[in-house]
């Protein structure tokens, strides 16, 4: 009978050992790369700073201090921005870099628009106690949320939640379990996943990732309606995002279209902004003074 293909003896030795040869190296450099992503995320995502640079004093906007507790026991620093006459109050929760010193064009906005707004930093940012993590952000949100029903008094149908970038995420988190008024998620991905996979395509994100963030899985139980803000000219998280969004939401989303970067889309946008979020405002909170 005729002798197979395959080879056999040395010659089988030896290019197995060079197979081994070239294999193990790229083995272990894949190992170390995905060691080094696992460890590196925390530092990949969050962004704090401790310093404060500023108050609402500055923006000469009345604040109170406020100190909460999370349901961990981690000490979160938040302001209180009270409104003479509120048609409603606003949580909220902001992105993944700076502290809550850095969004006081976004508080008098808001204070424009008659709410009164509970902004928190996340444990680890600004003057919070902590390290940051996702469940950690989840349980700073809820702080927050039962402050402004517990402390301030409101019901959950006076209250709309805003989150900015990751807070979107956040506070899509908040409202699937509360039920506020409204919700309102600007410049936010379908989830940290879906946006490291497009950032990091030669890394397999969604088989490594400990923070996921899932922003389009929280809006599928929030049954209420929700304003997704974002621009088309957001270089970090791609409008394909929003677009993906709407699309899950159906007839419970609207689009309040931004110009501008990630960051300064709602600056960029001058009075449409405004003008978005008061259309929206008075659908969800038709009964304020």
């Amino acid at each position: 009978m005729a002798r197979g293909l395959g080879m056999t003896g040395p010659r089988a030795k030896r290019t197995m050992t060079t197979l081994a040869g070239l294999l193990l190296p790229l083995l272990l450099g894949a190992v170390l790369l995905f060691g080094w992503f696992w460890l590196i995320q925390d530092r990949l995502l969050y962004f704090p700073l401790r310093e404060l640079d500023a108050d609402p004093s500055l923006a000469g906007l009345e604040f109170e201090e406020v100190r909460l507790v999370t349901a961990d026991g981690v000490r979160l620093h938040a302001w209180h921005l009270p409104h003479p006459q509120p048609r409603g109050a606003l949580l909220f929760l902001h992105g993944n870099a700076g502290n809550i010193s850095h969004r006081l064009d976004s508080l008098a906005i808001f204070h424009r628009l008659g709410l009164a707004t509970l902004i928190l930093d996340y444990r680890g940012y600004g003057l919070s106690e902590g390290k940051p993590d996702e469940h950690g952000t989840y349980l700073d949100a809820e702080a927050g949320w039962r402050h402004l029903v517990d402390v301030r008094g409101y019901t959950p149908e006076q209250i709309v939640v805003f989150g900015r970038s990751m807070g979107g995420a956040i506070a899509a988190h908040a409202a699937a379990r509360h039920r506020p008024a409204g919700l309102i998620v600007e410049s936010t991905p379908t989830s940290i996943v879906d946006l490291g996979a497009e950032l990091y395509p030669w890394l397999p994100v969604r088989l490594l990732a400990r923070h996921r963030y899932p922003a389009a899985e929280a809006l599928a139980r929030y049954p209420g309606p929700v304003l997704v803000a974002h621009s088309r000219n957001d270089e970090i998280v791609p409008y394909p995002h929003a677009e993906r969004l709407l699309a899950l939401l159906g007839s419970r989303g609207r689009l309040l279209a931004l110009r501008g970067g990630h960051n300064d889309g709602f600056l960029a946008t001058g009075p449409a902004y405004h003008e978005g979020l008061d259309a929206f405002l008075a659908e969800v909170l038709p009964d304020a003074p």
